[in-house]
């Protein structure tokens, strides 16, 4: 597989790393969007959220509840924001699911 996340969490292409464990990785977006931009993935190769089911779920519960945690680390005390994009037309541009958290500034509230 060919997946350049994939290849992140298994250590083969460096990252900036905000935290770590056997199931996750957070690491800072090459190309930030806000003051302070980190992704969340899976360790475990999911194309994206159409690809959740029953089996595999669970992750993004355990990712959604260590993000207090990693926002914490990152000052991020007032607030911030979670996006994931699903497939070409939502802007996914890294077929391996992942969440963008979004902070250090007040962010624009218009989504569309």
């Amino acid at each position: 597989m060919d997946c350049i996340f994939c290849k992140i969490a298994n250590g083969e292409i460096p990252s900036n790393k905000v935290y770590e464990d056997d199931k996750i990785l957070a690491f800072y977006d090459l190309e930030p969007q806000a003051p302070v931009h980190v992704l969340v993935i899976p360790k475990e190769h999911i194309c994206c959220a159409d690809a959740l089911n029953s089996e595999n779920s669970a992750v993004v519960g355990y990712i959604f509840s260590k993000i207090p945690e990693i926002t914490a680390k990152l000052g991020l005390t007032n607030g911030y924001r979670i996006v994931n994009n699903c497939k070409e037309d939502g802007g996914q541009t890294v077929f391996h699911l992942h969440f963008h958290i979004l902070g250090g500034k007040k962010l624009n509230v218009n989504m569309a």
